[in-house]
């Protein structure tokens, strides 16, 4: 196959962004930013990714969509929106996690994720710092962050980590962040992005021929994953 015929079988069947798969309408906003930082925080341990957005999604319905939400939340009620998930073994760090980070965004950032975009200067490596400064977030959550919000801070793009990379060049496809933004628009960098990396979840993707791409398993989003760091 060739690489445009690759590129369109993979937006077609896994270019749903984990955001938009979380229930995060994501914009650059502050409710929404904020949002994708949870994601990204119930992300950052070893937990399946599904597990990790059902996990997003009751936090989110239980109003906890806001940094001054959450941590007004109790850390019991987090707590319990986590066991409605199945999100065991990390419910109590995490929910502790979540408000301190809380805490930390509106204390730095005053509950506005666009302060610290403002304060990095624009710079990735010194975002990503700034990310890992969160709790619980390292350098896999800063770069699951920043895989998502090139969406909506075009001067990330093109946003490919190292694992995205890797799985691309499995595929055939260019391996280097420019390479891989060569073959979309730039809008579609994010939903790219985001099909490598669930190719790169599926179990023996790296063995597959580039033609099995939308017969690997991953058809519904609720069958895939098998890892909880999305961006390791």
């Amino acid at each position: 196959m060739k690489s445009d015929e690759i590129v369109a079988e993979l937006l077609s069947a896994h270019g749903q962004t984990y955001a938009e798969e979380a229930g995060i309408a994501l914009r650059d906003k502050p409710a929404p930013l904020y949002q994708l930082l949870v994601f990204t925080t119930l992300c950052s341990i070893r937990i399946k990714a599904e597990t990790a957005t059902h996990a997003a999604r009751e936090l989110f319905a239980a109003g906890f969509r806001t940094s001054r939400a959450m941590a007004d939340s109790g850390w019991q009620d987090r707590v319990d929106a986590l066991g409605r998930a199945h999100y065991v073994r990390y419910d109590e760090s995490t929910a502790t996690a979540l408000g301190k980070g809380a805490d930390m965004v509106l204390e730095r950032w005053h509950g506005d994720l666009r302060r610290m975009h403002e304060e990095s200067g624009g710079d990735l490596g010194k975002l990503q710092e700034l990310l890992r400064e969160v709790p619980r977030i390292g350098p896999v959550g800063a770069n699951i962050f920043c895989r998502e919000v090139q969406a909506v801070w075009p001067h990330l793009r093109p946003f490919f980590d190292e694992r995205t990379c890797e799985t691309a060049k499995s595929l055939g496809l260019p391996h280097t962040p420019d390479g891989l933004g060569r073959l979309t628009q730039p809008e579609d960098h994010v939903r790219f992005a985001a099909a490598l990396v669930r190719v790169g979840l599926s179990k023996g993707a790296a063995q597959e021929t580039p033609s099995r791409v939308s017969r690997w398993g991953l058809s519904s989003p609720s069958r895939r994953r098998t890892a909880g760091q999305t961006g390791r």
